[in-house]
């Protein structure tokens, strides 16, 4: 059995979970501080609301059905997680004259190249560049809060050289010698 899949997910005070069981599955709705997240899960699972806990039940014993079983009990904790705390990724710019800054529901990032990179920011996302290079982006949603993440670093990955480019804070960028410049006697 899943260990992941049995634990309940614990409800802190000020969200609200809603499960909605229909045709093709159950509807799950969470409402907190942070905002709003729904989503729509499979029938070889049942969610049920008790009290402060959230239960997930698997409907089956196939292989799928106990892989299942764990995905949706962690994407729900995340998701209740999500509308109380919040979930954030810090990005910073390396290299000279690379910045960003937010321009309305636009992230503009100059990058060296030859024109502005314009990236359109996701709703239900906040994104704060509180110094040209230092990047804050925020959000209930944990894949779309990593998901932008990973697309705004993709537009300049931090090279092996010099690590030039934009990268997580904290992250280690593995660096390769340059060249060797020596006399040939």
């Amino acid at each position: 059995m899943s260990r992941i899949g049995k634990k309940p997910v614990n409800i802190p005070g000020g969200v609200k979970v809603t499960a909605k069981a229909g045709a093709t599955g159950t509807h799950v709705q969470v409402d907190g501080s942070q905002g709003k997240l729904g989503f729509e899960f499979r029938s070889e699972v049942a969610i049920k609301v008790e009290g402060s806990e959230v239960l997930v039940e698997r409907n089956g014993e196939s292989k799928f059905c106990r892989a299942y079983h764990g995905t949706t009990r962690a994407l729900i904790a995340n998701m209740v997680e999500g509308v109380s705390k919040g979930f954030k990724k810090d990005l910073e710019i390396i290299g000279v004259g690379y910045q960003a800054k937010v321009q309305g529901k636009k992230l503009v990032l100059a990058m060296g190249f030859c024109h502005p990179v314009e990236l359109p920011i996701p709703a239900g996302l906040t994104v704060e560049a509180p110094k040209p290079t230092q990047l804050k982006i925020s959000g209930a949603d944990k894949q779309t809060v990593g998901e932008f993440a990973a697309t705004v670093r993709k537009v300049r990955p931090p090279e092996p050289y010099k690590g030039k480019g934009i990268r997580y804070v904290g992250e280690h960028v593995a660096r390769k010698a340059g060249k060797a410049f020596g006399s040939s006697d």
